[in-house]
C-alpha cells in the first residue's frame, strides 16, 4: 500500500508528522511546496514537491495544478492523508478520481468553522476528522 502525507509546510505539516507512526514502516511519501521543509524531510523520507503556490498568481495555480496532476499520475497513493492547506486540494481530487482513499485530518487550530480546503475536499473524503466538538 502507497500512502501519500500530503500538506503545506508549517503547522500543517507538524500536525501530519505527528501521525508518523501511522505510516512509517509503510511505503510513503510526503508531498508538498518546494522549500526548506521538503528538502530537511528528504534527508529521512522521500518527497514529492511542487512550486510554492501564491493566491494572488494565477499562473502559479496552473503550474501546481499541472504538477499536481503529474504527480498524481506517476505517484498513483492508494491512501492520501492530508492536514491540507491548498497545495493538496488538486491532487486529492486527481488521486481520488484515480481510486485513491482520502483521510482528511482538520487543524486543530479550527474551533468554530472549517477551512476551505475542509469544506473542499469533505464530500470527496473516506474519513474526515475534526479535533472540536463545534466543527
Amino acid at each position: 500500500m502507497k500512502i501519500c502525507v500530503a500538506c503545506s509546510p508549517g503547522g500543517h505539516m507538524v500536525q501530519a508528522r505527528r501521525l508518523a507512526s501511522a505510516y512509517e514502516g509503510h511505503d510513503y511519501f510526503y508531498f508538498t511546496f518546494a522549500g526548506p521543509v521538503a528538502r530537511e524531510l528528504q534527508k529521512t523520507a522521500r518527497v514529492r514537491t511542487i512550486p510554492n503556490v501564491v493566491r494572488s498568481r494565477p499562473d502559479l495555480w496552473i503550474i501546481g495544478a499541472l504538477y499536481s496532476a503529474y504527480l498524481a499520475l506517476v505517484e498513483r497513493p492508494d491512501v492520501i492523508i492530508t492536514t491540507g492547506a491548498g497545495v493538496v486540494v488538486f491532487f486529492c481530487f486527481l488521486s481520488k478520481l484515480l481510486g485513491a482513499k482520502l483521510i482528511f485530518l482538520e487543524s486543530m487550530a479550527k474551533i468554530e468553522r472549517p477551512t476551505l480546503t475542509a469544506r473542499l475536499l469533505y464530500p470527496f473524503s473516506d474519513l474526515f476528522i475534526v479535533q472540536w466538538p463545534g466543527l
